[in-house]
C-alpha cells in the first residue's frame, strides 16, 4: 500500500503531531479524497479509534474537533483547517424591505455573526456605518461562515435616504419591549456600538426604542445576541401577518 504520508515519521512524532496529521487526512478525507482516506484510515488504526462513518456528518464533526484539541490547535487555528457545512443548501427567498444600520460597532466577530443572522432569517439590507469592520475583514467572514456575500450590504452615508420608522434597538427608559411592539413591514433598525450603545445622534432621529426584557443582573446583551432575539421576533411577525 502506497502511503502520501511517511508512516515512518508518523510512528515517530508525538500525540500532538498525530494528531494535528489525523485531522489533515480527515479534512482531505471527507470532500472525497480516496488517497487521503486510505491515509486515515491508517493513522485512525494507529491511534486506536474506530472506524469513522464519513456520512454521518456529527459523528464526523465529532471527530475533528477530538484531533483538533489532542492536536493543541486553538479554535482560531483549527478554523484555518476547516469548516463543516451542516446541510446548507441553495436559497432564492427574498428578503424583508427593512434597513439595519450598524453604527460604529467595533467587533469583527459582531459584524460576522450579525451577517449570519441576517442571511438566515432573510430580514434586510446591513449599512455599515465609520469604523464598524466591513465584509472584506477576514475575522468578518470566517465569523459570517460563508453568509458575507449573500446579504445585501452597503456603506453607510450621510445623505441616504432611510425608510421611516427609525427603530432603535437599546436599553432606555423609554423603551418598549420588542414583545409588545408592532413591527411594521418597512423600517430601519439602528443597532449600536458594544460600549457605548447608540449614539446621540441616532437616539434624536429614532421614532421608536424598543429594548429585549431582562430579569437578571444584567441590563444588557452582547449586540449580537440582542439582534438575534429581534431579528426572530420580526420574523416571526412577519410571518404571522403574512398568513
Amino acid at each position: 500500500m502506497t502511503f502520501l504520508i511517511s508512516t515512518r515519521h508518523f510512528e515517530q512524532s508525538n500525540g500532538k503531531a498525530r494528531h494535528k496529521t489525523a485531522l489533515k487526512l480527515l479534512l482531505k478525507a471527507q470532500e472525497n479524497h480516496l488517497a487521503s482516506l486510505s491515509d486515515y484510515r491508517y493513522v485512525e488504526r494507529a491511534l486506536e479509534l474506530h472506524a469513522l462513518d464519513l456520512v454521518d456528518k456529527k459523528k464526523l464533526s465529532d471527530r475533528i474537533h477530538l484531533h483538533r484539541e489532542l492536536s493543541g490547535l486553538n479554535v482560531s487555528e483549527a478554523s484555518l483547517f476547516f469548516q463543516i457545512s451542516h446541510d446548507d443548501k441553495p436559497c432564492d427567498n427574498p428578503y424583508l424591505d427593512i434597513h439595519i444600520v450598524l453604527n460604529q460597532l467595533r467587533s469583527a466577530f459582531n459584524v460576522g455573526s450579525i451577517l449570519r443572522t441576517t442571511e438566515a432569517q432573510r430580514l434586510g439590507s446591513l449599512y455599515f456605518e465609520g469604523i464598524t469592520p466591513k465584509i472584506s475583514n477576514q475575522k468578518v467572514q470566517k465569523t459570517a461562515m460563508g453568509c458575507h456575500d449573500k446579504v445585501p450590504c452597503f456603506d453607510f452615508t450621510k445623505d441616504l435616504t432611510l425608510p421611516r420608522p427609525i427603530i432603535g434597538l437599546e436599553t432606555a427608559k423609554e423603551a418598549v419591549s420588542i414583545y409588545d411592539f408592532t413591527f411594521p413591514e418597512k423600517f430601519t433598525l439602528i443597532l449600536g456600538n458594544e460600549e457605548y450603545g447608540l449614539s446621540d445622534e441616532w437616539l434624536n432621529q429614532c421614532d421608536q426604542i424598543v429594548t429585549i426584557p431582562m430579569w437578571g443582573f444584567k441590563n444588557s446583551l452582547n449586540v449580537a445576541s440582542a439582534y438575534a432575539i429581534a431579528a426572530y421576533e420580526i420574523r416571526k411577525q412577519h410571518f404571522l401577518n403574512s398568513h
